[in-house]
C-alpha cells in the first residue's frame, strides 16, 4: 500500500513531528500540508498549501482529491479561552476539513490529535476534555474508510526540528525516567508520527488510542 497523506499543523510540534516521520517512511509516497503559513521544509515527496480559513475549504478542494490518509495535527490550548471560543477553533475548523476530505476521498484513514483525558462522555468538568470529546465521537461518524483518535500525554520532541514547544525540551532529561514509571502518559514524538503511518498501513483493534495504543502501534503494526 502506498500512502498519499494530508497533513495539517506541520508548523506546530506535533505536526512537524509527524512530517518528518512521513517524509522519511518509504511506504508514504506523497505529502500535501496545508498550513497558514509556510512550514519552510522542502523535500521531493511534499506539496503545500497555504490556505488561510479552515472553516471553509471549498477554494482549495479541488486540491484535495486522491488522497488516502489525514493526519490531523492542527490544534490550539484552551488556556484563557472560554468555551464558545475554544469550540470554534477546535470542534468547527476541524468538523469543516474532515467532512470536506470524507466528500472527496472514501478509502481515507483520519487520525486526529486529541490528548491524554480526552472526555467521550462530553459531561465531564473539563471544558478542554468535552470539546474534545464531542470532536472525537463526531469524527468517528464521518464516513471515512477508518478513523482513529489519538490521545498522547508527554511527547519527547524529534532532535533538529524547529517547532518542539521550550518546556518539552526542558523536560528531556527527564524523560527516561518517566518513561519507566509512568509508561501511560509518555511516548516519543516520532512513535506518534510512527504508529499514524501504521494504522493507516495495517489498522488497529479500536479507534480510540491511548498512549498505551500508541506505542505499541509505532512499534508492532
Amino acid at each position: 500500500m502506498e500512502i498519499r497523506a494530508i497533513i495539517t499543523g506541520s508548523t506546530g510540534m506535533v505536526g512537524e513531528g509527524v512530517l518528518h516521520e512521513c517524509l522519511q517512511h518509504p511506504d508514504v509516497k506523497e505529502v500535501l500540508v496545508i498550513n497558514r503559513r509556510p512550514c519552510g521544509v522542502k523535500h521531493p515527496k511534499l506539496k503545500e498549501i497555504i490556505h488561510e480559513n479552515f472553516y471553509d475549504m471549498l477554494p482549495v478542494a479541488t486540491k484535495l482529491h486522491g488522497y488516502n490518509a489525514c493526519y490531523f495535527c492542527l490544534g490550539v490550548s484552551s488556556v484563557g479561552m472560554k468555551e464558545d471560543r475554544y469550540k470554534r477553533v477546535t470542534y468547527d475548523l476541524t468538523m469543516e476539513v474532515a467532512k470536506t476530505l470524507a466528500a472527496l476521498n472514501s478509502d481515507m484513514t483520519f487520525c486526529y490529535v486529541s490528548g491524554a483525558g480526552t472526555d467521550s462522555s462530553e459531561k465531564g468538568r473539563s471544558m478542554w476534555a468535552r470539546v474534545k470529546g464531542k470532536t472525537e465521537n463526531d469524527l468517528l461518524k464521518q464516513p471515512f474508510k477508518a478513523a482513529y483518535m489519538f490521545r498522547p500525554g508527554f511527547m519527547l520532541p524529534t532532535d533538529g526540528l524547529r517547532y518542539s514547544q521550550k518546556y518539552y525540551k526542558y523536560m528531556t532529561w527527564a524523560y527516561p525516567f518517566f518513561r519507566r514509571v509512568f509508561p501511560q502518559w509518555v511516548s516519543t514524538l516520532a512513535e506518534v508520527g510512527q504508529a499514524m503511518i501504521n494504522v493507516t498501513l495495517y489498522g488497529y483493534s479500536k479507534p480510540v488510542l491511548e498512549v498505551k495504543d500508541i506505542v505499541t502501534l509505532a512499534h508492532h503494526p
